[in-house]
């Protein structure tokens, strides 16, 4: 990639690791967990720790998505990459909407390790389907080790692609989607927006980046800071990349679609959404990111949370910081798709009529 206004390389770490306190709710919520919650992903454990999480993770099927007839549900086996498996869509938006939606086109956390489409799906149709009247895709990419880069990336660029060419189909505004994501999602929502900008794909209007896991070199100050406190800590982050790279990891020729820290032309991106806490591992290559962006000239929106730890909003979905910040990226949203839709010439959806 030509050179441009990308993260700087992490510069020189001192000896010194005090760690920022803990938000006092968030830290309750954290005690609560016990130490076994931080326990670190190793390659020993690595594949007894994806069988848990499998077994664990609530998985709400088609019908528990539905929501007693709020939603409107479906999912769909779509081709993927050339020559690669297909890939499944969960596709939902608010029941009793006509007209073209906007999309959020919404890629799962879990370190690229773990996690899946449908289990994120509840939160984030609370969150933003209901109340900013949008449709939601959630993406079930491959996990690594058993898929390595470019094979995730890969499978959302493919679901990417066909969502936006069947917009009909799917009730939605192909000139409003908005492509995000938490953690390893939103790494992954990153390295999207720099892959359909170089491929000339379709052009997402915005990236919603939470808590973004964006940098493979696992060295910046505060992923030193965190080591042993943060529940991603670079113990378990450098074992989730080495995961994604395999052979590669460490190598000097990374490409930015697999790290997207790594990328030196941040240039002509669609504007972003950055958040992360002040207290957990990605808070500097997170903020890097926002400041390489702005030099390239472009529009990002930076949140650092005071005292969050990584994925806090989960982990104390009551507490005033997690409101504070759920509220932050609706205000975003909102926005954005307000400012796009006025742009456009598209009819406003329209509730259906109740018989």
């Amino acid at each position: 990639m030509s050179a441009g206004g990308g993260p700087a390389e992490p510069g020189p770490v001192t000896t010194s690791w005090d760690a920022p306190p803990f938000d006092p709710e968030l830290g309750a919520a954290l005690r609560a967990l016990g130490d076994g919650a931080r326990e670190p992903f190793t390659p020993e454990n690595l594949a007894a720790r994806q069988r848990r999480d499998a077994a664990t993770r609530p998985r709400p099927t088609v019908r528990d998505l539905r929501a007693d007839g709020r939603f409107e549900v479906a999912e769909l086996r779509v081709p993927g990459a050339s020559g690669g498996q297909d890939v499944t869509l969960v596709s939902a938006r608010p029941a009793g909407i006509t007209g073209p939606l906007p999309l959020l086109y919404y890629l799962h956390g879990g370190g690229m390790i773990m996690g899946n489409a449908w289990s994120v799906l509840p939160q984030v149709l609370r969150e933003w389907a209901l109340p900013l009247e949008l449709a939601v895709v959630s993406v079930e990419y491959p996990l690594a080790p058993r898929a390595r880069y470019p094979a995730p990336l890969e499978a959302c660029y493919a679901g990417f692609v066909w969502a936006a060419g069947h917009a009909a189909e799917l009730g939605i505004d192909p000139d409003r989607i908005v492509v995000g994501g938490k953690s390893a999602g939103g790494g992954l929502a990153a390295a999207l927006a720099l892959l359909t900008r170089d491929r000339g794909g379709p052009a997402p209007i915005g990236q919603l980046l939470l808590c973004p896991m964006l940098d493979d070199r696992d060295d910046t100050f505060s992923s030193h800071q965190m080591a042993g406190i943060d529940l991603w800590d670079r113990t378990s982050n450098t074992t989730a990349w080495q995961a994604l790279l395999g052979d590669r990891y460490g190598g000097e020729d990374i490409p930015p679609y697999a790290a997207p820290a790594r990328a030196t032309d941040l240039s002509r991106l669609p504007p972003a959404y950055i958040e992360v806490g002040s207290a957990e591992t990605f808070r500097d290559e997170d903020v890097a990111y926002a400041n390489a962006i702005w030099q390239a000239g472009g529009q990002a929106e930076l949140h650092v949370w005071p005292g969050a730890f990584h994925g806090f909003d989960s982990f104390a979905p009551r507490a005033a910081l997690t409101q504070d910040a759920r509220d932050a990226r609706t205000r975003w949203l909102r926005r954005l798709l307000t400012q796009a839709g006025a742009g456009c010439h598209q009819p406003a959806p329209r509730r259906k009529a109740a018989r």
